[in-house]
């Protein structure tokens, strides 16, 4: 007896996964995207990073894979280091920046979906 997989169930990876490029040549890959979850994995080369900006209603969590992250969270720095997380509450202004040597990649997980939930400042 085998085991019941739902047919839109599959693996995915950035080999498969829909692409985009965002920013300064900065990459990102849909792992999941639904709307009520987005699982994507991210890339930033070195010296680059993205606008500040928040989400009416998406929380959001980035962990790092590889690399050094520089958030500033409210106007405050964070650092976040390979193996770790931070949380972003829905409406908080933020943004990454990778001012390490290495390309930085990173999972950002939103719920709700953030993308069409942004707000640029």
């Amino acid at each position: 007896m085998g085991i019941h997989k739902d047919k839109t169930e599959m693996i995915t990876s950035t080999e498969n996964a829909e692409h985009y490029k965002w920013g300064e040549n900065c990459d990102g890959w849909h792992l999941l995207k639904s709307d009520s979850l987005s699982v994507i994995e991210e890339t930033m080369p070195p010296g680059t990073n993205e606008q500040l900006h928040y989400h009416h209603q998406a929380q959001q969590v980035f962990y790092i894979l590889s690399g050094s992250a520089k958030f500033i969270v409210d106007g405050e720095e964070q650092f976040v280091e390979p193996g770790q997380s931070i949380h972003l509450a829905r409406g908080t202004k933020h943004y990454i920046f990778n001012n390490g040597l290495q390309d930085l990649q990173f999972l950002v997980i939103s719920e709700p979906k953030a993308h069409g939930d942004r707000v640029n400042l």
